[in-house]
């Protein structure tokens, strides 16, 4: 069963900020990763700061089905039946809803901001998994750590 972890933003850094962070880590310990955003803009604006996040640390990362890669950026051009997904190891959603597929996932990462809107929109996604029994955890991030 897909397990769920939520990560709450709590400082002013940017959820791309964060995001990138925590795509450097879970690479870095082995793991594919798929992100999900919600539209061309998010898209454009995690893949660039995914090139220039540390220079001396290379993040490998291609824009979902644009090449074999282990870390695949994309938003909700998906459906729930998507096979062609590039893996099924860790998801990153970034989105203010609950994609689809999230099942096919070993492992789902809610990024959750700062602004309120957000953590309405993730008291939603956490009652949506929580309802239908998935396991839970809420991580709350002060800076950098």
């Amino acid at each position: 069963m897909t397990r769920v972890d939520f990560y709450q933003i709590e400082s002013s850094e940017s959820a791309v900020a964060f995001t990138c962070r925590l795509i450097d880590k879970i690479y870095h310990l082995g793991h594919h990763i798929y992100a999900h955003v919600d539209n061309s803009e998010s898209l454009s604006e995690l893949d660039e700061q995914l090139w220039s996040f540390k220079p001396e640390r290379f993040i490998p990362h291609c824009r979902l089905h644009a090449d074999d890669s282990p870390i695949h950026i994309g938003f909700d051009a998906l459906s729930d039946i998507d096979t062609s997904l590039p893996c099924d190891d860790v998801l990153v959603n970034l989105s203010g809803t609950v994609p689809l597929f999230f099942s096919q996932f070993t492992r789902v990462a809610e990024v959750v901001p700062l602004d309120q809107n957000s953590r309405d929109a993730a008291r939603q996604k956490y009652r949506f998994y929580s309802d239908r029994g998935y396991p839970l955890k809420y991580h709350r991030m002060k800076g950098n750590t």
